[in-house]
């Protein structure tokens, strides 16, 4: 399956998943991010460069993790930028606009996990299971 994620999405995951790592600030990172999350944006960053193409529901929900982490990181940096400066401060206006290209691509995400999940239902008759979620194969 293919999760379309055009450029200003791509560059607005990108530099969200620098900064929630702390590339960008000397590698010390996050020290409040759960560990689960660490990896999975660090997991997620190479993969960063442009459409997502996921063979089971298991990779999706990585990479979904991932990018809600950054979602919730570039948020919490908005937040930041129009409390110190304003609303309109272009700071401000810059984090609006790259939570809202990852906060679309997280909402793709959960569409196409859901999709997937209905899928593998009418294909085995069944909720999915853990080992449909790891061996269910979608084509892209």
């Amino acid at each position: 399956m293919i999760v379309h994620c055009n450029y200003e999405e791509t560059s607005a995951l990108r530099s969200g998943a620098r900064s929630f790592l702390g590339v960008d600030v000397g590698g010390t990172g996050r020290v409040l991010a759960p560990t689960e999350d660490r990896v999975a944006v660090e997991s997620l960053l190479p993969a960063l460069t442009g459409d997502f193409s996921v063979a089971t529901l298991e990779e999706l929900r990585a990479a979904k993790r991932g990018v809600e982490a950054i979602v919730a990181h570039l948020r919490e940096e908005m937040n930041v930028a129009v409390t110190v400066t304003h609303p309109a401060d272009e700071q401000a206006v810059a984090a609006y606009f790259d939570y809202a290209h990852a906060l679309s691509v997280s909402h793709r995400f959960r569409e196409v996990e859901q999709e997937m999940e209905a899928l593998i239902e009418v294909v085995t008759g069944e909720d999915p299971t853990e080992e449909h979620v790891a061996a269910f194969h979608f084509p892209d």
